[in-house]
C-alpha cells in the first residue's frame, strides 16, 4: 500500500480543500467551490416528520468507527463515484492516524447507513453518505448533528447541495463565510467519541 503525506492532505483540507478522483477513478485532485453547503448545528436543522416516528422507535444504534472500511466501501459503491481505489487508501491512512472517521447507525449485527467524514478542530468535513436499510444514513445525519452539538463544533461541511442535504436544512455559504468559520472551527479541539 502506498504512504502518503497525511500532513500535507490535513492542511489541504484545513485551508478548505477535499479529494475527489474523476469519474473513472484515475486522477485523484484536489477541488475548492465558491459555495459550500453546511449542515446547520442550531436550530435550522431539520428532518422530516416521518423520521421523528423511525427515530422513536429506536430500531438504530449508532457506533463510531465500528466499521469504517466498509462504510468507505458503502459511499463508493454506486454507478458513478469519486472515490477511488487510492482515495480509499488515504482514507484509511487518515483514520489510522485519528482523522478520518465514520458515523455509523446498525440495525442488531447488520451495518444500516454511515457518513463517512474528516475531524479536523471543530470541523466536521462530511465526504459521503450512503445506506443499506431505508432511513439508516438519514437517523446517521439526525444522530451525528446531535453529536456535533453536544461535543461544541463549529462547522459540518458537507460540500455540495444536494436535494436529500436540503431536506435538513443545509444551505450555502460564500467561500468567504466558510473560510471564516472555518478558521474559527480550526481554533477549536473536538473530538467524535
Amino acid at each position: 500500500m502506498p504512504v502518503f503525506d497525511i500532513d500535507a492532505i490535513i492542511r489541504g483540507y484545513a485551508q478548505g480543500y477535499f479529494l475527489m478522483a474523476d469519474e473513472e477513478g484515475h486522477s485523484l485532485g484536489w477541488y475548492s467551490s465558491n459555495q459550500r453547503t453546511l449542515i446547520p448545528l442550531d436550530d435550522r436543522f431539520r428532518f422530516p416528520r416521518s423520521l421523528r416516528r423511525v427515530l422513536n422507535q429506536g430500531k438504530f444504534t449508532v457506533a463510531v468507527d465500528r466499521d469504517f472500511r466498509a462504510v468507505v466501501e458503502g459511499c463508493a459503491n454506486r454507478e458513478e463515484t469519486w472515490i477511488s481505489a487510492e482515495l480509499k487508501a488515504i482514507y484509511w491512512q487518515l483514520h489510522l492516524a485519528g482523522w478520518a472517521h465514520s458515523f455509523e447507525t446498525w440495525q442488531g449485527d447488520q451495518l444500516a447507513g454511515g457518513i463517512l467524514g474528516i475531524v479536523i478542530g471543530g470541523a466536521f468535513i462530511g465526504e459521503s453518505m450512503f445506506f443499506r436499510i431505508p432511513d439508516g444514513s438519514k437517523v446517521a445525519m439526525v444522530k451525528l448533528v446531535e453529536r456535533l452539538r453536544s461535543r461544541q463544533f463549529v462547522l459540518f461541511d458537507a460540500q455540495m447541495m444536494n436535494p436529500h442535504l436540503a431536506r435538513f436544512g443545509a444551505y450555502v455559504v460564500s467561500d468567504q463565510e466558510y473560510q471564516s468559520l472555518l478558521k474559527q472551527a480550526l481554533s477549536q479541539h473536538c473530538t467524535l467519541e
